[in-house]
């Protein structure tokens, strides 16, 4: 049995021919008028049937969906303040996906995670207060305080290149910047830390 993705135009041309009513006026010759007529509605039929299919092999996933990413942007609240003045298809369905997969947390492996959904690699460095007996000799005298302070380490320029399949015409052939990986950082931190940003070594 063929499944519903893979019906070709002949399918929908047998399809419609069943439906017609039997009778030497009513052939299915692959020469004759009612054949053409026939065809005709199937092929119209069948883009229907297509767009259908890609409408919800494509355009429902995040990932890939390109017609359909304004209407995903609206249902997650993008654009919001973070994102990039005229970001390019690649950056909103980064944006996209980052709000999606923003299910909350507070590990470092989370914000790592919501940033490489952004496209920046980073690391996350933590602070201790120096304590005798636990502190080794060279460490960072930190004081209290500081157990509420870390540090996003990230690339001095992260470069977003122009992508085949996924880039638009118009599109820059690369684009670069750091203030969306603040932004959704500081957004997303817990309220009672303060976030540091290093970039480069």
């Amino acid at each position: 049995m063929t499944s519903f993705v893979n019906l070709t135009l002949g399918d929908f041309l047998r399809f419609i021919q069943g439906l017609l009513p039997r009778g030497a006026a009513w052939t299915r010759d692959d020469d004759a008028v009612l054949t053409q007529v026939v065809q005709a509605i199937a092929d119209g039929t069948y883009a229907h049937h297509r767009a259908t299919v890609y409408l919800s092999e494509v355009e429902a996933d995040p990932h890939s969906t390109l017609e359909l990413l304004s209407d995903f942007e609206t249902d997650y609240g993008l654009p919001d303040p973070c994102t990039p003045l005229n970001p390019t298809i690649g950056q909103r369905r980064a944006a996209l996906l980052a709000k999606i997969r923003a299910k909350g947390g507070q590990s470092a492996a989370y914000f790592i995670a919501v940033a490489e959904q952004l496209g920046y690699t980073i690391t996350i460095q933590r602070f201790y207060p120096f304590r005798v007996g636990q502190a080794r000799v060279g460490d960072p005298l930190y004081g209290q305080g500081w157990i509420f302070a870390w540090r996003v380490h990230a690339p001095e320029t992260t470069i977003r290149p122009f992508r085949i399949g996924q880039s638009a015409v118009g599109e820059p052939l690369r684009s670069w910047g750091n203030a969306e990986l603040e932004c959704v950082i500081r957004r997303i931190a817990p309220a009672e830390t303060i976030v540091q940003f290093a970039y480069g070594g």
